[in-house]
């Protein structure tokens, strides 16, 4: 058995692979809610692996996977490993970005991979922002590159809602707080 270091290709295609997964929003959320039971992280891990070895394919006649590939391989395990059934579009955008990602890289370039690795360094530490009951029937926001915004060049921020001032809570003469039932 012949044990060879990876290649520098190798392994510029697996830290940039390690960063998007990182950034992932849907993945993020899945390994600190531990979705995936205590071993979330090494799954994430595990994940990159495979993504990482399904273009390293050494039989004879490799074919690359595309996007379409990619992106079924993400909301499987996820499905399997999270028990997270992803129908926010985030897959296929993660999917894109590791094929642009492996197109790059083979042109020996890093660019993408310093994106992603800045990015995933901004987020470290972080905890990933959800919605209470995402993915319960409700449609949560993603960051707007959904297909309904094709050809939507102009990025408009986001409009900020007004929300009515935080009551402060009521304490009794005890030292109980009144619960209100909030609007539903």
């Amino acid at each position: 058995s012949s044990s060879h270091a990876p290649s520098s290709t190798s392994v510029l295609f697996a830290r940039g692979i390690i960063a998007r997964l990182q950034t992932w929003p849907a993945l993020r959320i899945a390994v600190h809610q531990n979705w995936g039971g205590p071993h979330s992280l090494a799954k994430q891990r595990w994940l990159a692996s495979l993504l990482v070895d399904a273009f390293e394919d050494p039989s004879p006649s490799p074919t690359t996977p595309d996007a379409l590939y990619v992106e079924e391989m993400l909301l499987q395990v996820m499905d399997d490993e999270f028990e997270a059934n992803l129908e926010d579009g985030s897959a296929e955008e993660v999917a894109r970005d590791v094929v642009r990602l492996w197109e790059e890289v083979g042109r020996g370039e890093g660019g993408l991979v310093g994106v992603f690795e800045e990015r995933a360094e901004r987020m470290e530490g972080k905890v990933p922002q959800y919605e209470e009951g995402a993915g319960s029937g409700s449609d949560w926001e993603d960051d707007g590159s959904g297909e309904d915004d094709e050809g939507d060049d102009d990025d408009d921020a986001p409009q900020l809602v007004e929300r009515p001032p935080k009551q402060e809570p009521e304490v009794d003469e005890d030292g109980f707080t009144t619960v209100k039932k909030g609007r539903r």
